[in-house]
């Protein structure tokens, strides 16, 4: 098995892979293969001997992630290993040893924070707006997160919040605490603090959590806060055999407590730690790259991204000749005609052949979303709405699911597809779509992704078999790509991927954002256009309107600079001009080249 675990990586990611022993950190930009990497690494640890999975922590920053994770892990024939969220390890460690402690079961979670919010605020006189709740609520959860008592919170953020000066959000503060104790209840972030809190009051719980775990992986380590660091810290004790995987250009959760500096200065808490730096880049073509390290030039941790050497130019003509289309940039007069030509560029690349699975619009805030779902539901193209209801809990899902499951009981005369196509008909499945822009066409869409499913299931799986699959998939989160265009913020886009990347709204005041006045914030917005720009594998265009407001190009164009970017209409450059323009290599990609995640 070890050949397997060490099979399809480059150097780099080989030697990430065989330093099994802590502390390492891998260094690791967007697109270079990282999820690859940390299960990979631990199935050589299993297959070495180096590893017992029941004693390997691997921990990530949301259960999708630690699903996927597992799932790869069980490809590469390793089951047992902890993949868990920092939340759901708490958790599960409180739920365990709290009966023992205090000789009851563990309190409940808080299931809606600005609810008894509400209520706090209504035992202290206070009668503010469901906004105004929802801002002292991410305010709370910030003060938990860095570690920080209500009064040093009250020092540290001093100007109140909308029309509540700080002493009014103090007083919040502390009824919230108060009625969350009276109804002995945790909300998210005190399930961290009260499991730090369990580990470093109780010697004999520590100690069974160590002897438990010996190997600890992190991924995403650039968005680790103050209060996960600790709890981390407490998990290891004076071991050393972590291993932590993150990018500090893709740390875009500052302003929920993440700090990169956990990650930049690992190697100098962690004497001797072995440093590996993952730079080659497996999704993008090469003039995206390049737009991207223009972007990130002289930022503090960012990575020089190249391409893989497997990603091949487009076949256009003599070898010199080569054409390497560069990322456009377009300005518009208001958002209305931006979205029209966004979705006319995409109506033209559904026409040409492109899966609109493999098309993202991307914006920095939600209030940008209006107008592009409604100019592309007028060219008759289906979106989806990242960060919406999961696909599983859809009820047109459910109802699916169920209808699957009932007719598993009895025996089928046809074949697994053309079974399920007659439960899904039966449910108002029609051969063709209905008009985009609807709820009929989301439901027609999420009947279609259950036929889909059936189409790419192995050969010879039964219909029992095939709903066994739906309901585990359901379980982890699995959820397939509806074959619609995805339309995401730049938050919810962060870990995902597409062939074609439309980004708009990259103007001063959107991208960065009207509020981002410090450097610091600036420069939070700086790596949420990274994150963007890195989402795209074969084209990337850029766009802004002016506006009623007489909008500004973003400075972070002026950043990138003209030389790795084109006004959309002009001619393409070639491979040569490519390279002078400070993109890593000329070669575009190939479709069909494998993606290291």
């Amino acid at each position: 098995m070890s050949g397997g675990a060490l099979s399809g990586l480059d150097e780099n990611q080989r030697e990430a892979v065989t330093a099994l022993r802590g502390p390492v950190v891998v260094l690791a930009g967007a697109g270079t293969g990282k999820t690859r990497v940390i299960t990979h690494r631990i199935a050589h640890g299993v297959d070495t001997g180096a590893y017992s999975p029941g004693r390997v922590m691997a921990v990530t920053f949301t259960a999708k992630a630690a699903g996927e994770m597992r799932g790869r892990l069980r490809v590469l024939g390793v089951d047992g290993v902890a993949a868990r969220t920092f939340h759901a390890t708490a958790l599960a460690q409180l739920n365990f040893f709290w009966p023992t402690l205090a000789g009851d079961t563990a309190p409940s979670i808080v299931d809606n924070k600005v609810k008894l919010l509400a209520h706090a605020a209504d035992g202290v006189g206070l009668s503010p707006d469901r906004a105004t709740l929802r801002d002292v609520a991410s305010e709370i959860e910030w003060r938990k997160v860095s570690m920080l008592s209500i009064d040093a919170y009250a020092a540290a953020r001093p100007n109140g919040i909308g029309r509540l000066g700080v002493d009014r959000v103090v007083a919040l503060q502390r009824s919230y605490e108060k009625l969350k104790d009276e109804r002995r209840q945790l909300d998210f972030e005190d399930v961290l603090l009260a499991c730090a809190g369990m580990l470093e009051a109780e010697p004999q719980v520590a100690k069974a959590v160590r002897e438990q775990y010996r190997h600890f992986t992190v991924d995403e380590f650039q968005d680790v806060s103050p209060l996960q660091n600790r709890l981390l810290e407490l998990w290891l004790g004076d071991r050393r055999d972590l291993c932590v995987v993150g990018d500090a250009s893709q740390t875009i959760y500052s302003f929920a407590g993440a700090d990169a500096r956990f990650l930049l200065e690992f190697d100098k808490r962690f004497e001797g730690a072995r440093v590996v730096r993952l730079e080659t880049n497996y999704r993008s073509d090469a003039a995206i790259l390049g737009v991207a390290n223009e972007l990130m030039r002289g930022r503090p941790g960012a990575l020089h991204l190249t391409a893989s050497p497997h990603r091949t130019p487009v076949a256009t003509g003599d070898e010199e000749d080569q054409i390497v289309p560069l990322p456009t940039v377009a300005a518009f007069e208001d958002d209305k005609t931006e979205a029209r030509a966004v979705a006319s560029r995409i109506t033209a690349q559904i026409a040409d052949g492109v899966d609109p699975r493999q098309i993202a619009v991307l914006y920095r805030a939600h209030s940008q979303s209006a107008e592009l779902i409604a100019a592309l539901a007028d060219a008759g193209i289906a979106t989806s709405v990242l960060g919406g209801r999961r696909f599983f809990d859809l009820p047109e899902v459910r109802q699916g699911v169920m209808a699957l499951r009932a007719a598993s009981v009895a025996p089928i005369e046809g074949g697994l597809v053309d079974t399920v196509r007659d439960v899904l008909r039966s449910l108002g499945l029609t051969d063709e779509p209905p008009q985009a822009g609807g709820a009929l066409r989301d439901t027609w869409e999420a009947r279609a992704a259950l036929l889909r499913l059936a189409q790419e299931a192995e050969p010879g799986v039964t219909l029992r078999a095939f709903t066994d699959d739906l309901t585990a998939r359901a379980r982890v989160n699995d959820e397939p790509a509806l074959r619609t265009v995805t339309l995401a913020t730049l938050h919810a886009a962060k870990g995902l991927e597409w062939d074609h990347v439309h980004l708009v709204g990259i103007a001063e005041g959107l991208l960065p954002i009207s509020y981002a006045a410090t450097f610091e914030q600036v420069d939070e917005e700086r790596r949420l256009a990274y994150v963007g720009i890195t989402r795209a594998g074969r084209t990337l265009s850029l766009t802004w309107s002016r506006g009623a407001r007489e909008r500004q190009p973003s400075r972070f164009l002026r950043e990138i600079g003209s030389g790795t970017l084109r006004a959309a209409g002009a001619p393409a450059r070639s491979g040569a001009a490519t390279r002078r323009a400070g993109s890593p290599t000329g070669s575009a990609g190939a479709r069909d080249v494998p993606r290291a995640r």
